[in-house]
Order: structure tokens, then C-alpha cells, then sequence
């Protein structure tokens, strides 16, 4: 059996989900303090991916990243290609993820007690010293969360990525699209023992979250 595809699957899910996780927190510490107006406005922007289908995603992706398009052949002097490219699917899974990491992340900030952060200030600690030793530590298990949340939603991604990367063995092939592929081909064994590699490590996924939430709560 090949095992590519699972390869793939989790480095793409594991390099999407570092860039949502520092992406998705920036996003969220500052967009919490801004006007409800922009805010507002900040948040439609941002969470567009997840209420817009994965395909739709994919085509946008596409007309901007299309080595027809303007940033596509800018790109592609530098010997960088997303679509039907494997780093391709980090690009596709990072979108369709951020808006996960953006709110749960965003909802943590928004329940941290800021008298902390005063406090601190009184005491001459630095803004980035408050941030990573006090805001952080506080809003942990949100953020833990959040990332678990994206990595299984950048994990089973298949509609942006397979419009952006494909299906190619060997290359682009990711557990989503390996299991489509295999079924179109009739191919019902095959597609079944990929899903029951997903259900394995959505159900791990969805455990971590439980866990995650149960020490929130206590």
C-alpha cells in the first residue's frame, strides 16, 4: 500500500496549521481592539472561507495564484508554482483553516480579563512580555483548541485543494482526493481503507478537542 498520500496529508495539515496559528492569533489579538465598525467588517473579510465552498475558495486561489495571473508569473520567476504543486495544498488548507483559528482564538482574547494586563503594565512589564507570559498562558486552552480545530479541518481538506493541486500519485495525492479518486475508479476497497485512516485520526482529533475543553471548563 502506499502511504503518500498520508505523508502528504499530514505535512500539509502540519505546515498549514503552524501559518494559521501565528497568522489566526496576530489576526485576532488586534483585530479585538479595534472600532465594532472595522471590526465588523475585519471579521466578514476574514471568515468568508468558511461559510464560501472549498471549491470556491479553490477558484479564487486560482485566479490569483494561476501562473496566467499577474502574482502567479511574478511567483514562478522564483521558481515557485502552487498549483498542481504539493505546497500548493499548504496554501489551500491554510485558507480554508485561518477563519477556525481566527474566531476561537479571537473568542479567548475577548474573555481575557484585562485588569491582568494593567497590572502587569504597572509593574513596567513590556507589551510582548504581557502577550507571551500572561495573555497567552490565560487564554491556552482556547488557543490549544483553535489549533487542534485546524489542523483536522487542514487535514481533511479536499474541495480548495484538489481545484489548486490536483490529483497526482506520488506528487500531489492527499487523503481526500485519494479517497475520490479511488472510488471513481471503483476502486471501493482502496477508498475505504483511506477512510478508515481518516476516521482514525479525526476521531484522535476530535478526542484532543474534548480534552481541551474539559480542562477549560474545570
Amino acid at each position: 500500500m502506499d502511504w503518500f498520500p498520508l505523508w502528504n496529508s499530514l505535512r500539509i495539515a502540519g505546515i498549514a496549521c503552524v501559518i494559521v496559528f501565528f497568522t489566526g492569533i496576530a489576526a485576532a489579538y488586534y483585530a479585538a481592539k479595534l472600532p465594532r465598525v472595522l471590526k465588523g467588517i475585519l471579521d466578514v473579510l476574514l471568515t468568508l472561507p468558511m461559510v464560501l465552498p472549498p471549491t470556491v475558495c479553490g477558484y479564487f486561489l486560482i485566479l490569483i495564484f494561476g501562473v496566467k495571473r499577474p502574482l502567479g508569473q511574478w511567483l514562478l520567476q522564483f521558481g515557485i508554482k502552487f498549483v498542481m504543486n504539493w505546497y500548493g495544498g499548504i496554501l489551500a488548507a491554510a485558507v480554508v483553516a485561518f477563519p477556525l483559528m481566527y474566531r476561537t482564538a479571537r473568542g479567548a482574547f475577548e474573555s481575557f480579563d484585562e485588569n491582568l494586563s494593567h497590572a502587569g503594565k504597572t509593574l513596567g512589564l513590556s507589551n510582548t512580555y504581557i502577550f507571551w507570559r500572561i495573555r497567552m498562558p490565560a487564554c491556552k486552552q482556547g488557543i490549544l483548541a483553535g489549533t487542534v480545530l485546524a489542523f483536522a479541518r487542514a487535514l481533511g481538506e479536499y474541495g480548495a485543494t484538489s481545484m489548486l493541486i490536483g490529483y497526482t500519485p506520488g506528487r500531489t495525492a492527499t487523503i481526500s482526493t485519494t479517497v475520490y479518486q479511488l472510488w471513481r475508479t471503483n476502486d471501493e476497497k482502496g477508498a475505504f481503507t483511506w477512510v478508515l485512516v481518516n476516521l482514525m485520526i479525526s476521531t484522535v482529533v476530535l478526542l484532543a478537542v474534548n480534552l481541551l475543553e474539559r480542562k477549560k471548563e474545570r
